[in-house]
């Protein structure tokens, strides 16, 4: 996914900010909170605001 808006904005000529970076650090445990819950919602943030910028 982020690569492909990357390459969406790249081609329109748009500066997209950095993608969230991966968590490495998940137990696997499915703790509450977990940081792997962050990402993807840091991920959905960062597609959604993509996604603004790119309809301009």
């Amino acid at each position: 996914m982020f690569a492909a808006l990357q390459q969406r904005a790249a081609t329109a000529g748009i500066t997209l900010r950095n993608p969230p970076p991966e968590p490495t650090t998940c137990c696997g445990r499915g703790c509450n909170g977990c940081v792997c819950e962050g990402f993807l919602d840091a991920a959905e943030y960062w597609r959604q605001e993509a996604l603004l910028q790119l309809q301009d």
